[in-house]
């Protein structure tokens, strides 16, 4: 047996799974905002508890390794470290939108793109594209959604759009070969791409693992005058 945890804490979704041979059989999501911190670790007792596993029986942590949300993968990179090197468990890493990108491969036409996307606020987003299926042809990166950055692939075929940044790129992107799909983050689409890595021998330096933000975080000065406050 080939169990697998897996993470995913790329947006506000707190999303845990287990895998059993790179297929789903437990899932446990929280749709609210600002509680990585505290529920994450729960949620993945909880779920270890209701399917009847230890942390024993696992053979790997899986998690999403951005982009997204910086709070929410610095918890979650920290917390599958944490449980990878205390239970002495190997650590893989999965890009955030190839897995998000992961869920749309069973909708996809022959010779269609698809590009997951999440919402890096104002017009921006952290977007990839893949084939119809999942290969990715253009690795995770920002996007400015009003420079129309896909066009050259709308121009060759259908393009399916997921993840959170869809309604205002809907706003956007124009074209009859964009088709938008319902989907987000979810630690389901993690799992399968971190059992086909376990496969292959690609797991992580917990040591040296860190998530991947793509844009440099930046903390704002306040105007405020600190002593007349």
């Amino acid at each position: 047996m080939s169990l697998l945890l897996s993470i995913d804490t790329s947006i506000d979704i707190c999303s845990v799974a287990l895998h059993e041979r790179g297929r789903l059989t437990g899932l446990m999501e929280l749709h609210q905002g600002n509680v990585h911190g505290s529920k994450l670790v729960p949620c993945v007792k909880s779920l270890m508890d209701q399917l009847g596993y230890r942390m024993k029986h696992l053979d790997a942590i899986a998690v999403a390794q951005g982009p997204g949300s910086y709070t929410g993968l610095r918890i979650g990179v920290a917390t599958a470290k944490g449980l990878a090197f205390a239970h002495d468990l190997p650590l893989i890493g999965v890009d955030s939108l190839e897995a998000l990108g992961r869920g749309v491969i069973s909708q996809a036409e022959p010779n269609s793109y698809i590009i997951p996307m999440i919402d890096a606020r104002r017009m921006e987003v952290y977007a990839a594209v893949l084939n119809h299926e999942g290969k990715t042809l253009v690795a995770s990166r920002p996007e400015i959604l009003d420079e129309k950055p896909f066009q050259e692939f709308l121009e060759k075929g259908k393009v399916y759009f997921v993840g959170n940044a869809n309604e205002k790129a809907k706003k956007c992107l124009h074209s009859p070969h964009a088709i938008f799909r319902d989907g987000l983050n979810s630690a389901s689409g993690v799992g399968e791409i971190a059992y086909e890595k376990l496969g292959r021998g690609e797991v992580a330096d917990i040591a040296y693992f860190e998530p991947n933000y793509l844009k440099e975080f930046m903390v704002l000065k306040s105007k405020k005058n600190p002593l007349l406050s």
